[in-house]
């Protein structure tokens, strides 16, 4: 049974190998897309459930050559949750590109570039390999590349070479990181180095190399001061392809660096953990927030909050407790879909003004009140306001914070949450409340389709908070077995 590790990897290949073939045939391609990503869902659903159920850690070894020699896909708590929620995000924002994505977009290998970064977000989360999570970064940003300039347009053209210029850079440190590492510790399996580095003590170069690697990670993750390439970068192409980006990419930064610094480079925490990780925790999130509140973009705002957020996710791994890594694990699934969701609800509201500058914009509760309120949601979701799932997530998080005598960075992840509050009543005031400034035939536009695409992810946000105690038990057992990296090791090797 092991051998459904794959799958949410295989099934997107395929796909590919399919899609090229029928490059112009948009029906074709709309159709085998949806059955791949509904397929994908599926399996990720019952590797979800499985590893919930049996608590077992599930360890595919590639042409049967044994872990540390072969190359191994593990599926724990924290990995199939991650492929789980990729699925319903791909899923979602897959149906909204539909229906707003141009013709000659799609004939341009929309679906497939798609479906590459698929392949490369599920490849980062379940590879047991530090040399192939490498390997499907490439994958991913090489898809992102093509997706950030596709259509051409100048805006985002000149905005793309900056986020290729940081990426390529960062992948270069990350190969001169992996070669550094496998010169000293001899292995490039995760759960071997693991035990190499606890036989060998972690300082002097192993230290190094552990913050050479988080350099690497907070660049793909947006941290301070390595996050200033993302709100242009993510408010200039569709929304479609915003969402995706903003849901998934950053993300896989954050995965790795809870992977890497709960089962390899956790030995001297007070140094790494409470020390680097957690200030450079706090700037980015007290700068993404400030970026966010001082502009006047409905996309660039959450571009800005993109940063911002990601900081309470490493927040959870700097405190480095069973509550807080729980806090950190649910807040990435709340953030992962609110975010989502919100940049699909700023694409919609693009769809009937024409425009992402707030000062042009008003009035929308009126002609789209369900386009409002569904905002709203998800705003306020977003700032951490009850019964949301945004609140019980970043609860943990602070509490664990202030019982760990974390005083100043969670003294900031409680006060930035009146900024981000206050943006998105900005947005909310700015756009949706007040005069109308659209055209009575821009009022009229019928949204219903696409807002139709975004419901379960509000509706998530929502039941996310209704069931925050459930979650947080399912969160606080991903925590504990991140925690103990023996279960990891035992299982792998």
């Amino acid at each position: 049974m092991n051998n459904v590790l794959v799958l949410p990897i295989l099934i997107p290949f395929i796909t590919v190998s399919v899609l090229l073939f029928f490059a112009k045939n948009i029906k074709v391609q709309r159709i085998v897309s949806t059955i791949s990503m509904l397929s994908i869902l599926a399996v990720s659903i019952y590797l979800a459930i499985t590893a919930y159920t049996s608590g077992d850690i599930r360890v595919l070894e590639f042409g049967n050559w044994s872990a540390p020699f072969g190359i191994v896909f593990v599926g724990d708590l924290l990995s199939t949750l991650l492929v789980l929620v990729t699925s319903i995000l791909g899923t979602v924002s897959l149906f909204y590109a539909f229906q707003t994505i141009s013709e000659a977009r799609e004939k341009a290998y929309f679906y497939v570039f798609y479906f590459i970064i698929i392949i490369g977000v599920n490849g980062s989360f379940l590879t047991g390999d530090i040399f192939n999570l490498f390997v499907f970064f490439e994958v991913m940003l090489l898809a992102s590349y093509a997706l950030v300039v596709h259509g051409g347009a100048k805006y985002q053209l000149r905005e793309s070479f900056t986020y290729v210029v940081i990426n390529v850079f960062s992948s270069g440190l990350f190969v001169v990181a992996l070669a550094w590492l496998y010169s000293v510790v001899g292995t490039l399996n995760m759960a071997h180095i693991s035990e190499r580095v606890a036989e060998m003590g972690q300082s002097g170069i192993l230290n190094t190399i552990a913050m050479m690697l988080f350099v690497v990670f907070a660049t793909k993750g947006a941290l301070f001061p390595l996050y200033f390439w993302l709100p242009n970068t993510y408010s200039g192409p569709p929304s479609a392809i915003t969402a995706l980006f903003g849901g998934l990419l950053s993300k896989v930064g954050i995965y790795t660096i809870m992977r890497m610094f709960t089962l390899v480079f956790y030995h001297q925490p007070d140094f790494t953990h409470k020390l680097v990780i957690s200030t450079i925790a706090g700037f980015t999130i007290l700068v993404g927030a400030v970026g966010a509140v001082s502009n006047f973009d409905f996309k660039k705002i959450l571009s800005y909050h993109i940063v911002s957020q990601v900081g309470y996710l490493v927040m959870g791994v700097g405190i480095f407790t069973p509550m807080a890594l729980a806090g950190a694990i649910f807040y990435t699934v709340h953030e992962m879909i609110v975010k989502t969701a919100l940049f699909l609800l700023a694409g919609v509201t693009e769809e009937v003004t024409g425009t992402s500058d707030l000062n042009k914009m008003g009035g929308l509760m009126t002609s789209h009140p369900a386009l409002a309120w569904m905002f709203l949601v998800c705003g306020i979701s977003l700032a951490g306001i009850p019964p949301f799932s945004g609140f019980f997530s970043k609860f943990p998080l602070l509490v664990a914070g202030f019982e760990q005598g974390q005083w100043v960075l969670a003294g900031v992840g409680l006060f930035v949450g009146l900024f981000t509050l206050f943006s998105m009543i900005k947005i909310f005031s700015y756009v949706y409340w007040g005069k109308q400034k659209h055209t009575p035939e821009q009022a009229k536009k019928p949204v219903g389709k696409l807002l139709l695409a975004v419901v379960p992810l509000v509706i998530m946000t929502i039941g996310l908070g209704f069931a925050a105690s459930p979650m947080y038990e399912y969160t606080l057992q991903i925590a504990e077995q991140l925690l103990n990296p023996a279960i990891y090791i035992g299982s792998v090797l």
